[in-house]
């Protein structure tokens, strides 16, 4: 199966706003802060995030490492991460065929550490979270 992916990834372009330069305002109906946060709080971003942590991976390689995505949610979510700059793509010319290899980019490397936090209090705590569903539905 061939991928339709280009070969060299190309960024929308678009003109700059006065609030670029703005912090951003989750609680704003209108802050496109809430676009960021609906992709880092994805859990496939969360997974596909924690395994670029380790290091450079090639797509199916990163497809193996995370249990239960799909091709297309992998290929979505990779977009997205690398559209906002968290996941750079690299095309390896120098295989044959030519291979596809991705990894966090500094900004990527930025947001590993909150999200660490976040998959361990989820390991942590599904004990927890499995008594208060259990209490919840009357089992």
């Amino acid at each position: 199966m061939t991928s339709r992916y280009p070969e060299e990834t190309t960024r929308r372009k678009r003109t700059p706003r006065a609030e670029d330069n703005d912090v951003g305002d989750l609680y704003s109906i209108n802050c496109p802060c809430r676009e960021v946060l609906d992709l880092i709080g994805s859990k496939w971003s969360v997974l596909v995030i924690g395994r670029l942590e380790e290091g450079s991976h090639r797509f199916g390689d990163l497809r193996r490492a995370v249990p239960g995505i799909t091709q297309k949610m992998l290929t979505q979510t990779l977009r997205r991460l690398e559209e906002d700059g968290m996941v750079r793509r690299e095309v390896l010319t120098e295989m044959r065929p030519p291979g596809v290899e991705y990894s966090l980019t500094e900004l990527g490397h930025t947001i590993t550490e909150p999200l660490e936090a976040i998959r361990t209090w989820t390991e942590q705590h599904l004990p927890d979270v499995r008594r208060a569903r259990d209490q919840f539905t009357g089992a």
